[in-house]
C-alpha cells in the first residue's frame, strides 16, 4: 500500500487578531497553495486594519518547544520566520533551529506594520543579523527594513542592489529586497545569493489599500513553493505571481476601516499528496 504525506510548512511568527498578517496570513497562504500549515507563535498582537495597539510576548521556552514539537513529529519541508520582536527571542529561535539546519528557512524580518506601528525592540536588530541571518536560506526585507538593517538610504533600483549586497555580508544564503515602497508603474524586487547570482523581478503596480500582510504572504508563499519541490529562484517567481494576484483580486473588497487583507483564496489549490519514501 502506498503511503502519502502532505507537503508541510512551519511558520514562526506573531498572531494578528485582525487576520490579515502574521500567523493567520501564513496559514492561509500555505493552505491556498496546497500545503499543510503548522505554527509556533512568538507573540500575540492586539491588531486590526487600523493598527497595532498591544503586543504580548510568548515566553522563549514555549516558542522553542512549539518549534521542536512540530519539527520532530511532522517534519516540515520548509520554515518561514516572521515577527521576532526581542533579542532574547532571536537567540532562542536560532539555538533551536540549529538542530534542523538542513531545512530551508525564509526570514521576513518584520519591523514595522503596514499601519506604521513598530513591531521590534530597539536592541534586536543587531542580534537578528548576528544570530539568525547566518542560518537563513533567504531573507526578504522591504525597503524600510533594509534601511534599518544597512543604515543606507534606498531610493532606486541601483541603491536596492547595493543594499542587497550589503545584507548578504551577514552570511545569509540569499537576499530578496522588496521594492514595493518605490511607487511607480512597475515594481522591482532585487535577488542576490551567496554565489553572486543576481536577478531583478518586475511586476505591475496595483492601486489598492488592501496590502496588509503582503510581506508575510510573500515569504510564506516562497516557503510553500520550496516545500512543493521548487528551487529558490522559481519559488520566488511563483510566490510573487501569487501575491500579485492576491492583491489584484482583493483590491475592491472592504474589510475594516484601514488597510485590508489580500485575497489569499482567489484560486485555492487542493492539499497535495507526496509519496512517502
Amino acid at each position: 500500500m502506498t503511503v502519502y504525506k502532505y507537503p508541510s510548512v512551519l511558520t514562526i511568527a506573531g498572531s494578528d487578531s485582525g487576520g490579515g498578517a502574521g500567523i493567520q496570513a501564513d496559514l492561509k497562504t500555505f493552505s491556498a497553495l496546497g500545503c499543510y500549515g503548522t505554527s509556533a507563535i512568538t507573540a500575540i498582537t492586539v491588531q486590526n486594519t487600523m493598527g497595532v495597539s498591544g503586543i504580548h510576548s510568548i515566553p522563549e521556552d514555549i516558542v522553542s518547544r512549539q518549534i521542536i514539537a512540530v519539527m520532530d513529529d511532522i517534519k516540515p519541508a520548509a520554515i518561514k520566520i516572521g515577527m521576532v520582536h526581542s533579542a532574547e527571542m532571536a537567540v532562542s529561535i536560532s539555538e533551536t533551529l540549529a538542530k534542523y539546519k538542513y531545512t530551508p528557512v525564509i526570514f521576513d524580518p518584520v519591523m514595522v506594520a503596514t499601519s506604521g506601528d513598530k513591531l521590534i525592540k530597539e536592541d534586536t536588530v543587531s542580534v537578528l543579523k548576528r544570530v539568525l541571518f547566518p542560518l537563513m536560506t533567504l531573507i526578504t526585507p522591504n525597503l524600510d527594513e533594509a534601511e534599518i538593517l544597512t543604515g543606507q538610504s534606498i531610493t532606486s533600483v541601483q541603491e536596492m542592489q547595493k543594499a542587497a549586497k550589503a545584507l548578504l555580508q551577514s552570511n545569509c544564503g540569499a537576499v530578496l529586497l522588496k521594492g514595493g515602497h518605490l511607487k511607480g508603474e512597475k515594481l522591482y524586487d532585487v535577488y542576490i545569493n551567496s554565489n553572486g547570482d543576481e536577478l531583478i523581478f518586475e511586476s505591475d503596480y496595483i492601486d489598492s489599500e488592501n496590502v496588509h500582510g503582503t510581506g508575510c504572504t510573500l515569504s510564506s508563499a516562497i516557503a510553500a513553493y520550496l516545500a512543493l519541490g521548487n528551487d529558490l529562484p522559481l519559488a520566488i517567481e511563483k510566490a510573487r505571481i501569487y501575491v500579485h494576484d492576491a492583491i489584484l483580486f482583493g483590491k475592491d473588497v472592504k474589510t475594516g476601516q484601514g488597510h485590508g487583507p489580500l485575497n489569499h483564496f482567489f484560486n485555492p489549490q487542493k492539499l497535495e499528496l507526496h509519496e512517502m519514501v
